[in-house]
């Protein structure tokens, strides 16, 4: 009697990406949220560093979800929320420490493309197909 082996699954690509992004955000919000206990333009810093925190877990499921299902827009929607945080709070994190903008209306459209993914992701709930 021969045992087989469980077919291994492979690793989805945009699981590995999920994480590293989750693992920046996350530091990066941790590091501004330190910072902006120390900064003059500590509001600005502190609200590019939740911005940042609460969007770490949120790259991690989009992977994770990548991984057990066939979602085709998942990886749009990882651009426009990863795209729009850069934006937005690099545009608050320049304010803050070098006293100038990204460019001109960065961070409201920033602030816009992390509004498109997060409506790109609900609409991911129309097209989720098992693996």
């Amino acid at each position: 009697m021969t045992h087989m082996q469980p077919q291994a699954t492979p690793t989805a690509p945009l699981l590995r990406t999920g994480m590293a992004m989750a693992g920046v955000s996350g530091a990066a919000g941790v590091v501004s949220l330190a910072l902006s206990a120390h900064a003059s333009a500590s509001s600005l810093i502190e609200t590019a560093a939740h911005m940042l925190l609460f969007h770490a877990p949120v790259f991690l499921g989009i992977g994770l979800l990548a991984q057990l299902r066939r979602v085709p827009l998942l990886p749009v929607v990882l651009i426009f929320l990863a795209a729009g945080l850069s934006l937005f709070c690099g545009d608050l994190l320049m304010r803050a420490f070098l006293e100038r903008r990204l460019f001109a209306m960065s961070a409201p459209i920033g602030g816009m493309m992390v509004i498109l993914g997060w409506l790109m992701l609900a609409l991911c709930a129309l097209r989720v197909r098992p693996k």
